[in-house]
């Protein structure tokens, strides 16, 4: 017999060796009876003032057999000679890839940065000695920008794809299974740089091509079609199709698409700047406790508040993470987080952002669909003057951004490069500070001390999504004025995050392969 049951246990029952088998014989009719399970999800359940495990699992008793715990993707050599140019090594340029090799069509992926273990040079580059590589960064080079800023997997957007396909295709090329069972998965930043070094060589035994070190500097057009891409050691390469899987840091993509008059729409994003608390005291907020027990993984938050119409909101929140300086061209400031996979760093930060629609850009309207983009640099580059020309952050205590008035002196911060205490008052559009500051008194009455002197923030975060689309039709998934130009994911404006971003760059790649295989 095979079945289905839920079972919720407390912090001291699921410490106890043994305790999940004791509890699912209970449940059986007969206490004997030999069983096998499997472990469906498992999350936290902090709502109440005792914190509990709740488990979903899978039961098999009489000698039934439990299925493989994931299937494994079966990736032959590519034997047609069509191919497809895949502009971006991120999580939608690889599983682009490996849908297209599943498809028998050859992958050519083209990366303007460097191969996951050369990018960490010019990671410690910019935290040593504040110089940044507009080609090898924290956001650009293989992986994208998950690699090296976090690895969360949490995604809603279900509707986009497989969800559980695009798990599994991690667990095969290394992630822990326990991604496959946790409501909020996440690998972390010190497992996924070999995960994506695998999932290249699986795509180079196929058949396919990895070039790193070749930005795209001009799309060659012929009518209605791309003829070619030109690279910027002067090479051309050309498919029968070409995904931009670009991510949303590539300005020099928009510029360029641009400037060819290929067509492009403003999308709306949001800005502001990281919080980042202790992780003690978010611990003990969420799990109602003065010290967090080991059982329990460093807690998260989530907060949203109304203010004007306009969600103020917590974004890309990092438990036990770090903030990273993730500049992608000198004179610009720009931070993220990330977490490694035990998440166990003193420090929690997270992204505490604002909508900016078009209506917000004031004078870089004139800049048309490409307004967003100026708007989002100038911030980047104030924040670079003003914290001293170098990767360097500008950074307030919270208290002090509400009052109104310059921190003295600045609590450590997980920040490398250090801070500057600088009054994000001043900095930020006064649109995006006025937001922040009725959002910031909100949170504080929703979380006894996250408004406290403890608390600090550095910023800008600015890259939490693309200023800009680039359209697709709404069923072959093309661009509507080049055919077979492929935008996807979140530099084409349709998905953030990594499993979303992968299951959009498979979508894209199955739409290019079923037009080219007619």
């Amino acid at each position: 017999m095979v079945f289905e049951t839920e079972l919720v246990l407390t912090l001291e029952q699921s410490a106890q060796d043994g305790f999940l088998e004791r509890a699912l014989s209970a449940q059986l009719d007969k206490k004997n009876e030999p069983f096998t399970f499997r472990i469906l999800r498992r999350s936290i359940d902090a709502r109440g003032r005792a914190v509990k495990w709740n488990y979903k699992i899978k039961v098999y008793t009489n000698g039934a057999e439990p299925e493989p715990e994931y299937a494994k993707r079966d990736f032959q050599p590519v034997q047609s000679n069509r191919r497809v140019v895949i502009v971006g090594a991120g999580p939608a340029g690889l599983f682009a890839a490996l849908k297209l090799i599943e498809a028998g069509v050859k992958p050519i992926i083209v990366e303007r940065g460097k191969d996951v273990r050369a990018r960490r040079r010019d990671l410690a580059a910019i935290h040593k000695e504040h110089r940044v590589n507009p080609d090898s960064n924290y956001c650009f080079g293989e992986g994208g920008a998950g690699t090296y800023s976090d690895g969360k997997l949490y995604t809603r957007s279900t509707k986009r794809g497989d969800v559980r396909s695009v798990l599994e295709t991690l667990v095969q090329f290394g992630a822990s299974t326990d991604i496959l069972i946790d409501a909020h998965p996440h690998i972390g930043t010190n497992k996924l740089p070999g995960i994506i070094a695998a999932m290249r060589e699986s795509i180079i035994a196929c058949g396919g091509e990895v070039h790193f070190q070749s930005r795209v500097e001009d799309i060659v057009l012929d009518g209605a079609l791309v003829s070619a891409l030109r690279l910027s050691d002067g090479r051309l390469v050309s498919g029968d199709a070409y995904i931009l899987a670009t991510g949303h840091s590539a300005r020099d993509i928009y510029e360029l698409l641009y400037k060819r008059q290929v067509a492009l729409e403003f999308k709306p994003f949001a800005m502001g700047v990281r919080a980042e608390h202790p992780q003690s005291l978010i611990d003990a907020n969420q799990y109602h406790c003065s010290v967090r027990p080991d059982s329990l993984p460093a807690a998260s938050y989530s907060l949203v508040h109304q203010v004007g119409g306009l969600g103020v909101y917590s974004f890309c929140m990092c438990p036990g993470g770090i903030i990273a300086p993730c500049a992608t061209a000198p004179g610009e400031v720009v931070t993220n987080g990330w977490s490694p996979s035990k998440r166990n760093n003193p420090w929690a930060n997270s992204g505490i952002v604002v909508p900016v629609h078009y209506d917000h850009l004031g004078a870089f309207q004139q800049y048309g669909v490409l307004g967003g983009m100026y708007y989002q640099r100038a911030l980047e580059q104030a924040c670079h003057v003003a914290a001293g020309a170098t990767q360097a952050a500008p950074a307030q205590r919270l208290t002090d951004f509400i009052e109104r008035r310059t921190s003295s002196v600045i609590p450590k911060t997980s920040y490398q490069p250090g801070v500057v205490p600088c009054d994000f008052n001043t900095l930020l559009p006064e649109h995006i500070g006025y937001h922040l500051r009725e959002g910031f008194k909100a949170f504080g009455k929703k979380m006894k001390g996250y408004v406290s002197d403890e608390a600090v923030i550095v910023g800008p975060e600015s890259r939490t999504s693309s200023p800009v689309r680039i359209p697709r039709d709404s069923e072959g998934l093309h661009h509507p004025q080049l055919q077979n130009l492929y935008p996807c994911a979140e530099g084409g404006g349709y998905a953030g995050g990594i499993v979303s971003a992968a299951m959009d760059g498979e979508r894209v790649a199955l739409a290019a392969a079923a037009r080219i295989l007619i």
